[in-house]
């Protein structure tokens, strides 16, 4: 076979790595099955199939020691919380991996039936222990992504995975002929072919990548810091504080009497505008606007016009903040032992320059005393401090690319793009992205081990299937079906014409291609 038993990966990123394990492994079980029960030399041949990591940089796994600021956030112990984009997607293919992972991961210690997915299965038949922080946060037990990476890069080396470092691929070229290997133009003008190719380059995906005609949305950064009307974010630079972020829109018809009292808003407040989302959590000002995770989450639901209103004590519905702020009062009345001013209300609830802003947005003075109707006025500003989103702040600190290839090209039972058979496309290298907390990365390793596992299957019915080729060795005439057709080989015929089961055939369909391909549990 030469060239067509390469599966090349592109990109040594947390997908790439993923699919490079899944695939070197489930060649190397192969191998052994076939040394098992007596392989022919055709076996053999299958079974020395390669799987290369083109990786542009000089290391592979840069991108992982990079996340949750080195510690890595590997996962999540609830990943159907992730709020994914294109989530009916992501949803069927997560439940496709689940299947295959009950039977693939792992392949020989059973130990991974305790784990409640296939991705912390996965790591934990590779050795990775890690424990579970707030809002099901998994991270590795050793606090640093580095345990991450040298799992998997043992993994990759136990299955004789290659890693070529500084070797960019500018282009993927698909195959010439059915059957024929998709040939890599890398960036210095040699090239290299492969049987099946895994493109896993994350947010960095570019167009000119890819084959023409595959369905592309220009990436850009998202899950990152906001920025917003900087008056008030300027004079609060690098404080932190707890407390929530809520996302207004625009909109005519406002929120009806239910939405408001749900939410804890009086009635008559916020007309004209609707609740986009509410995150609570972290955040940190910065001179341009916001940071933090909540505004990391609420950045890729901003559009233009919208508002955030920070939340300083999120613990307290809009409607019960003035009789909150009446009883503190008159508690610190009766502690203090005379009236309270506005300064006194504040100190101990906020910091002193959060409550210096929270004074001069609601014309308030700290030194007099509070006076009748003025809690209604600081409740305001205390539940909803208004900063106007002009959009992403610092772009170096987003966290995902939001675009790359559609969804809707790529079979989610595999990531095989559907009309480039043996092309697969990854993680962030498709249209995908969710919230903080270990959901991106979940989708990275999840989506790369369905990768990998498809492609060895295609590697070894490439291998199959050229050996029914030139093992039928006679001629026939054009239109006639062969000998390899379902036809003459008196099965039922199917929609379409002859079904040939040899890939030199130009009828032949791929195995893995739409509408031919069933999985093994039996979906079409």
């Amino acid at each position: 076979m030469g060239e067509a038993k390469t599966i090349a990966i592109i990109g040594g990123g947390a997908s790439g790595l993923a699919a490079a394990v899944a695939a070197g492994e489930a060649l190397r079980d192969a191998e052994g099955a076939a040394a098992g029960t007596g392989a022919t030399e055709r076996d053999a041949e299958v079974t020395a199939a390669r799987v290369v990591v083109y990786e542009a940089s000089d290391r592979v796994g840069r991108s992982i020691l990079a996340t949750g600021n080195g510690r890595c956030n590997f996962s999540n112990a609830r990943p159907g919380d992730g709020d994914y984009r294109n989530a009916a997607f992501v949803e069927r293919a997560l439940l496709e991996f689940e299947g295959q992972a009950h039977w693939r991961v792992p392949s020989r210690a059973k130990t991974s039936t305790a784990y409640p997915n296939g991705v912390l299965g996965f790591f934990s038949d590779h050795g990775l222990m890690w424990r579970e922080e707030g809002e099901g946060r998994l991270y590795p037990l050793a606090n640093k992504a580095t345990s991450v990476l040298d799992c998997l890069r043992a993994a990759c080396a136990a299955a004789g995975v290659e890693e070529r470092v500084e070797c960019e691929i500018a282009a993927v070229e698909p195959p010439r002929a059915e059957g024929s290997p998709f040939t890599l133009r890398l960036a210095d003008g040699r090239f290299e072919r492969a049987g099946a190719v895994i493109v896993a380059v994350g947010g960095a995906i570019a167009r000119g990548l890819l084959p023409e005609g595959v369905p592309f949305r220009e990436p850009e950064p998202t899950l990152g810091p906001l920025a917003t009307e900087p008056r008030w974010p300027r004079r609060l630079d690098n404080i932190r504080v707890r407390g929530a972020l809520e996302l207004w829109r625009p909109d005519s018809r406002g929120m009806d009497g239910r939405a408001l009292n749900d939410g804890g808003f009086p009635m008559g407040t916020h007309e004209g505008e609707r609740l986009v989302s509410r995150e609570v959590g972290e955040v940190m000002f910065r001179k341009y606007g916001v940071s933090g995770i909540a505004a990391f989450n609420l950045s890729r639901l901003v559009e233009p016009g919208d508002v955030l209103a920070v939340d300083f004590v999120p613990w307290v519905r809009l409607c019960d903040m003035e009789a909150f702020l009446n009883r503190r009062r008159k508690l610190l009345r009766a502690s203090l032992g005379r009236d309270v001013t506005w300064s006194d209300m504040l100190r101990g609830m906020v910091l002193s320059p959060v409550a210096d802003v929270l004074l001069e947005a609601a014309a308030l003075d700290g030194a007099h005393l509070v006076a009748k109707g003025e809690t209604v006025r600081m409740a305001t500003f205390l539940k909803g401090l208004r900063l106007p989103v002009t959009g992403l702040g610092d772009v170096r600190q987003c966290q995902v690319h939001r675009g790359g290839v559609s969804v809707r090209a790529v079979d989610d039972r595999t990531c095989e793009v559907r009309r480039v058979p043996g092309l697969y496309v990854v993680g962030e290298a498709l249209d995908v992205d969710a919230a903080c907390g270990g959901f991106n990365l979940h989708w990275a390793w999840a989506s790369g081990l369905l990768a990998g596992w498809s492609a060895a299957e295609r590697i070894a019915d490439l291998a199959s299937l050229a050996d029914a080729s030139g093992s039928s060795g006679s001629e026939r005439r054009e239109g006639a079906p062969c000998s390899n057709s379902i036809e003459a080989q008196g099965s039922s015929r199917v929609a379409g014409g002859n079904l040939c089961t040899s890939m030199n055939c130009a009828r032949t369909p791929s195995r893995h291609s739409e509408p031919a391909r069933r999985n093994k549990r039996g979906r079409a």
